[in-house]
């Protein structure tokens, strides 16, 4: 059923919007789809907080939302190292959700349940980053990323 959730949202980030570019490529990236599917989840378990939890919401959502914005403007700078330091935050941000996920337990805030469906997917989510940002660092150590958008000739070589 996980690998099911992921593909439903990947889904709803095509048919929601046709228009594609280069700049948009980051909606094809499984850790975005990954990202955006633990903000759902995240928004589900904390919808039905009191209001005077508002702040925790707050925070926890911020965090949450943190992460696939991240990806996605990393992504487009479109520069190696801003990319790396932009999935750097998201990670950081990932943690951060997971430690409120885990204080909310804690405090009898949110069940067993939510909590082990929310760390799978950021779990998952984790270690998709930490592979895409071992394989950036790669192409970084061996001078091969490309930033610009325009496409190489062919012929030119």
């Amino acid at each position: 059923m996980e690998g099911t959730e992921g593909m439903e949202g990947a889904q709803r980030a095509r048919v929601a919007s046709p228009r594609r570019n280069v700049n948009r490529g980051y909606r094809t990236l499984a850790v975005w789809q990954d990202a955006i599917d633990y903000y759902a989840i995240t928004c589900r378990i904390f919808r039905a907080f009191p209001d005077e939890l508002r702040r925790v919401v707050s925070n926890q959502s911020s965090a949450v939302d943190s992460v696939h914005r991240n990806i996605a403007e990393g992504y487009c700078r479109r520069r190696l190292n801003e990319y790396l330091q932009h999935l750097n935050d998201a990670m950081g941000s990932a943690g951060e959700s997971v430690s409120g996920l885990h204080a909310c337990r804690n405090a009898g805030q949110v069940s067993e349940t939510e909590v082990a469906q929310a760390d799978a997917r950021v779990f998952k989510l984790e270690n998709r980053l930490k592979r895409l940002i071992a394989s950036l660092q790669s192409k970084r150590q061996e001078g091969d990323w490309e930033d610009s958008f325009v496409a190489p000739d062919p012929d030119s070589g």
